[in-house]
């Protein structure tokens, strides 16, 4: 092998490899809250999904979790347990389910992430949302309201549920791209809130035309731009090493979270 591309090979694997995240899974693993993995039928797929319960004595909001790049990870378990700590049930499928050898998810693809989603037919994922958001809505504990919310690769797939489905309250986007054709926005029925980084020009610098886009739809759409945060900050702004401007984006976006759910 040409030895100039294994750092360009290094490089590539990277990117869609999860970073490190002890302090994640020490946060689950400490958690008072009951979080468990459940099957949710999609046709003749399983979509494996992990969801995690408030303590509460009223019927709760659903949140569905839509998972980064990098599939299923610690991290986006531990965003279940906050939010669950919020008073909201929330439940993250890992939509990599059935994409691994002897039809594991996205702990068995290992290096070979990036390649399984890129490859997932956009069908399969509304599919496989739409299961779970009728599973969250009809357990005992919720309320019948369901809010969707996603980050990176999951904020894209956001927005874009949002267009294919009516019956969701909101939709949270982290620095997630939008739809860009006018008739899909124009089938958006909930608010669609918006989650970017002062320093993530590749996404942020699609906020004017899709504000123009949404106001000319008559849509409700509310982005909110960090500065000094970067791609990412709400898990990179929650690490131990995280910057102070990944931290106070995080914080910030944190707190608009959860009004935003209050009012949902």
């Amino acid at each position: 092998m040409n030895r100039s591309i294994i750092p360009l090979m290094a490089v590539l694997l990277a990117a869609f490899t999860a970073p490190a995240q002890d302090w994640a899974k020490a946060r689950l693993e400490n958690s008072p809250r009951h979080g468990e993995w459940v099957k949710v039928k999609q046709g003749s797929r399983n979509v494996e999904s992990f969801i995690t319960y408030p303590e509460v004595k009223e019927k709760a909001t659903a949140v569905v979790v839509i998972h980064e790049i990098f599939g299923m990870t610690d991290w986006v378990r531990g965003v279940t347990d906050q939010l669950a700590e919020a008073g909201y049930i929330a439940i993250a499928p890992d939509l990599l389910s059935g994409m691994a050898p002897n039809h594991g998810g996205t702990s068995g693809l290992g290096s070979g992430v990036g390649k399984a989603i890129s490859s997932l037919p956009p069908d399969q994922i509304t599919a496989d949302l739409s299961a779970v958001v009728d599973y969250v809505s009809k357990l005992p504990s919720c309320n019948g309201k369901v809010v969707v919310v996603g980050f990176c690769w999951g904020g894209g797939q956001s927005f874009r549920f949002a267009t294919n489905n009516k019956d969701l309250k909101a939709a949270l986007v982290f620095y997630g791209p939008p739809p860009e054709k006018e008739e899909a926005i124009a089938r958006i029925h909930c608010p669609v809130y918006g989650f970017y980084g002062g320093n993530d020009a590749r996404i942020s610098a699609t906020n004017p035309k899709t504000t123009e886009l949404m106001k000319a739809a008559g849509k409700t759409y509310e982005p909110v731009t960090y500065e000094g945060a970067g791609h990412g900050f709400m898990r990179a702004g929650e690490a131990p090493d995280a910057s102070p401007a990944n931290k106070k984006a995080r914080d910030e976006a944190w707190t608009r979270v959860k009004e935003i759910l209050q009012k949902s």
